[in-house]
């Protein structure tokens, strides 16, 4: 199958590019990138110099294939999702624009026009643990964004469950990359450098999509950390009643033991009691571990994710694999590094 990449000038889309690369079943045939247009893919992402002959095209000079990964700022994919879909049967979106389904949660947490609702209805949401079935031959895909597919893979069994009472606080902290390529005074290295800057204390984007996903009121906090990769999320819930971690685990191991990129972490040592992001560089798994008290009225999930790749790139190669009737773990089976 011949894939684009369209913006793949970007941190996400030199993910994609480095995924799809290596690929048994896809031909990455186009990249576009405006900045880098006619220059080879090494001059924005110099790991994959000696990968592929390739060079960056202009958007306007696509050609079809069979299908077109979109790691475009968001809007954009709103705007020209007509054009994308005629080069391609498959489209998969890792922007925000086809993610929410509500009007007024769309409204409160993004600026610009809404998509369509004849389009928007084409999409199916891009979580394999949860969408399995409806991504299966499915023309058109929304990837969840980074720290919303963190917290939603920690909280979603529990929300099924009935196990969560009253809004869930969730605690992320994430790695300069989820700011994007290009830099701003936040992201500036000089400001950012040695801080833990929370970024976000109230009203993050990424809190319609938990609240979508799970059927669950969220407060949500976000922090930048030193890291370049990486998001931990933990997500404090006040279950409804009264739980053991034994029932706990169950619960988890019984929604997640066939998924091939969620792990629980489950282990004495403190070193490596908690989902720590660092060993899941480049990496599409999710590590899960929980903590409850022994009064068992206060629970802590947390999540480790890388968020370029599972977060992002991976999630959407993971999709595509299921839709496309692929081995689903193809082209992502890199297990990380260690030390890192």
């Amino acid at each position: 199958m011949k894939a684009s990449v369209i913006g793949a000038g970007g941190y996400i889309g030199g993910e994609l590019v480095r995924l799809l690369l290596q690929h048994p079943h896809v031909e990455l045939s186009q990249a576009t990138s405006t900045r880098h247009r006619g220059r080879p893919l090494s001059a924005a992402h110099p790991n994959l110099r000696g990968q592929s002959d390739l060079s960056f095209v202009a958007e306007e000079d696509l050609s079809e294939s069979d299908v077109v990964f979109l790691a475009t700022p968001h809007g954009a994919s709103t705007k020209s999702i007509g054009t994308w879909s005629a080069l391609a049967p498959m489209v998969v979106d890792l922007s925000a624009d086809f993610r929410l389904h509500t009007p007024g949660r769309r409204e409160r947490y993004y600026s610009g026009a809404a998509p369509e609702a004849s389009w928007l209805s084409r999409f199916q949401p891009g979580i394999p643990e949860l969408h399995r079935e409806q991504l299966r031959e499915a023309s058109h895909i929304a990837v969840p964004g980074c720290m919303a597919n963190a917290a939603i893979l920690a909280l979603h069994p529990l929300a099924t469950a009935g196990l969560v009472a009253g809004p869930v606080l969730v605690d992320a902290r994430t790695g300069s990359s989820g700011g994007g390529r290009t830099p701003d005074e936040g992201s500036h290295h000089p400001e950012r450098s040695g801080a833990l800057r929370m970024a976000k204390p109230h009203g993050h984007r990424h809190t319609a999509e938990i609240e979508q996903a799970c059927g669950v009121r969220v407060h949500m906090t976000v922090t930048g950390i030193e890291a370049v990769r990486g998001i931990q999320v933990a997500c404090h819930i006040t279950p409804a009643r009264t739980v053991t971690e034994r029932e706990l685990w169950a619960l988890y191991r019984t929604a997640y033991q066939d998924e091939p990129f969620v792990r629980l972490v489950r282990e004495r040592s403190a070193l490596r009691r908690m989902p720590e992001p660092k060993i899941l560089s480049g990496t599409n798994y999710c590590d899960i571990g929980l903590s409850l008290n022994a009064e068992g009225d206060h629970l802590i999930v947390v999540s480790a994710i890388d968020n370029l790749v599972k977060g992002g790139a991976g999630n959407a190669v993971q999709c595509f694999n299921i839709a496309s009737g692929h081995d689903e773990t193809a082209g992502l089976r890199f297990a990380g590094l260690h030390p890192a």
